[in-house]
C-alpha cells in the first residue's frame, strides 16, 4: 500500500499534477485557463498564487522546455511526459503579475504554444500568458464608451515606403468636428512593434477607463513602428536615431496634425516610450524640443538637470520603472530635476520587473499629468 502511494505520488508529481513551492508549500491547485488562451483551448493555465502549468502535446519529442519572458530571459520551466505521450510541467515558482511572452523548446526547435494566442515580442510573434494581477481594474474591459483604434498607412519619402501606425482616439471623437486634442506618441519596446501597446499593454482600455472616471481630459494616442529591431538584443553602441526622428517628425507628425483633430504645436504634444522606445524618446526629445512639450521614460533611463538646459518650454518629465529593475536611479534623477526646478516625476511599479505590468501601471499614473493647464 505505501509502495502504490509513493508510485502515485511520483506519476502526480511528473505529470504536474502535485507540485510543491520552493518553499515547500504545495502549490493551489486551483488553476484556470489563462485569459489569453485560444477559444476552447485549457491550457495553459495559472493559479491564484502565481504559479502557471503547460501542457504540449508532442509525443514523439525528447525534450520540451517552456522558455519565460522576452527572449526566453525569466529561465525555462522544463516539461515531463507522461503515460500519455502529453508534456506537463509547472513553473518553480509564482511569476510576476500581468503579461509574460514565452515559447516551447522541442528538441532543439523554438514553437509557439498552440493553446495561446500571440503577441509580436523578441522580433516574432510569442505565445501569451497573463498572471491575474490584483490592480488589473484598471485595464480591464468594462461597460463605459470606447475609443477607437485604428490602423493608418502614412507615406514615408525618407524610407521610400508607406509606413504604419496605430491612432486611438477618444470616445467620442469626431463628433465635434471643432474640437482639438493633444497627441501623445508612444513608443514601444525592442523585439516589439506598433501593436504591443494596445495588444499587451491595453492603452487604449487603460484610456477610455481613465475617461470614464473623469480622472483625465481626453487626448489622441499615436503608436509607431521604432525601426529598433534591427539593433541585437542589448547591443545599443551603434544605435542611430536619425532614420526613426526623420519618419517621427518630419513624416509621421505632419500626417497625424492633417488628418485627425489635433493640437497641431509644441505644448499638447507628449512623447513616451518603454525600454529601448524610452531611449528613443529621450534621444529625439533632446534633439527636438520644439516638437514635445512632456517627456516620459519607462524603465528607458533618466534625464539629468544639464540635458535639459535648453528645454524653456518643457511642462513634464515623468520618469519610472519596476521596484524589481533600478528604483533608487529613478527616484535619484526625479530629485535632482526637482531641485533644479523642472516639473518632474517618478513612479515605481511594486512587485515587478522589465515587463509590460510596469508599463501599463506606467501610463495609468502618466496619464492623468499629461496636458494640464
Amino acid at each position: 500500500m505505501k509502495l502504490f502511494s509513493i508510485s502515485l505520488i511520483l506519476v502526480l508529481i511528473l505529470s504536474g499534477s502535485l507540485c510543491f513551492s520552493q518553499s515547500g508549500e504545495p502549490v493551489k491547485e486551483d488553476f484556470k485557463p489563462s485569459v489569453l488562451n485560444q477559444p476552447g483551448k485549457e491550457y495553459p493555465m495559472v493559479n491564484s498564487q502565481g504559479y502557471a502549468r503547460f501542457r504540449i502535446e508532442a509525443p514523439e519529442a525528447q525534450s520540451v522546455v517552456v522558455s519565460l519572458g522576452l527572449g526566453g530571459t525569466k529561465g525555462g520551466t522544463p516539461l515531463a511526459k507522461n503515460e500519455d505521450g502529453v508534456w506537463m510541467g509547472t513553473t518553480s515558482g509564482p511569476m510576476d503579475e500581468g503579461f509574460h511572452y514565452y515559447h516551447v523548446t522541442i528538441d532543439g526547435g523554438v514553437f509557439n504554444d498552440p493553446g495561446a494566442l500571440n503577441y509580436y515580442g523578441s522580433v516574432r510573434w510569442e505565445s501569451g500568458i497573463e498572471i491575474p494581477a490584483h490592480d488589473q481594474d484598471f485595464y480591464a474591459l468594462k461597460d463605459v464608451p470606447h475609443g477607437n483604434v485604428q490602423q493608418v498607412l502614412f507615406p514615408s519619402k525618407s524610407t521610400g515606403t508607406s509606413r504604419r501606425a496605430f491612432v486611438y482616439t477618444p470616445p467620442g471623437y469626431g463628433q465635434d468636428k471643432a474640437k482639438r486634442y493633444p497627441v501623445l506618441y508612444l513608443q514601444h519596446g525592442w523585439g516589439e512593434d506598433e501593436t504591443a501597446w494596445s495588444n499587451q499593454g491595453h492603452a487604449n482600455l487603460i484610456m477610455d477607463n481613465l475617461i470614464a472616471e473623469g480622472k483625465i481630459e481626453p487626448f489622441i494616442i499615436v503608436m509607431t513602428y521604432g525601426m529598433t529591431n534591427e539593433i541585437k538584443f542589448g547591443g545599443l553602441r551603434n544605435f542611430d536615431i536619425t532614420p526613426f526622428q526623420t519618419v517621427l517628425v518630419d513624416e509621421l507628425i505632419p500626417y497625424i496634425d492633417a488628418n485627425f483633430q489635433t493640437l497641431a504645436d509644441q505644448p499638447n504634444r507628449a512623447m513616451a516610450g518603454l525600454s529601448m522606445g524610452g531611449m528613443e524618446t529621450r534621444m529625439v526629445t533632446l534633439n527636438r524640443p520644439d516638437v514635445f512639450s512632456h517627456y516620459a521614460l519607462l524603465s528607458g533611463g533618466v534625464y539629468a538637470p544639464e540635458d535639459l538646459m535648453d528645454h524653456s518650454n518643457l511642462k513634464l518629465v515623468f520618469i519610472s520603472c519596476g521596484s524589481k529593475e533600478r528604483p533608487d536611479g529613478v527616484k535619484n534623477a526625479v530629485v535632482a530635476l526637482k531641485d533644479a526646478g523642472y516639473n518632474a516625476v517618478s513612479y515605481v511599479s511594486e512587485g515587478t520587473a522589465h515587463e509590460f505590468q510596469t508599463w501599463r501601471r506606467s501610463l495609468y499614473q502618466l496619464a492623468p499629468l499629461l496636458f494640464k493647464e
